[in-house]
């Protein structure tokens, strides 16, 4: 992927897709389902700048995985890869722990 840093206090996401099969086993076709409301951060920006010049750095860090609203952000496409551009007061929460749940999940 192509370097890309967001300028001030924006954030470049990817959206995490949830799963298509429910604990029933029935597929749920793509049009059926709502686009994923839950990210990882890639990368940010450097920070929101007041009108003296000084920088505040973002609460979010990449590598996290966050949560935001559904009409969110703007839909991008880097090296055919689709991603969110959203700032940083759009996020609604930092998920800590999302990881090792999946990571849980997976040796059963």
């Amino acid at each position: 992927m192509a370097k890309f840093t967001p300028l001030h206090d924006r954030i470049l996401v990817r959206r995490v897709e949830e799963a298509a099969t429910t604990r029933g086993g029935i597929i749920i076709p793509d049009s059926a389902k709502d686009k994923p409301q839950e990210g990882e951060v890639i990368s940010v920006g450097k920070g929101r700048t007041n009108d003296e010049g000084k920088t505040f750095p973002l609460a979010v860090k990449e590598g996290d995985r966050v949560l935001f609203g559904k009409y969110s952000g703007t839909e991008i496409k880097i090296d055919g890869e689709d991603f969110l551009i959203m700032k940083e007061e759009e996020v609604l929460g930092i998920l800590s722990g999302a990881a090792k749940k999946e990571a849980v999940g997976a040796k059963r």
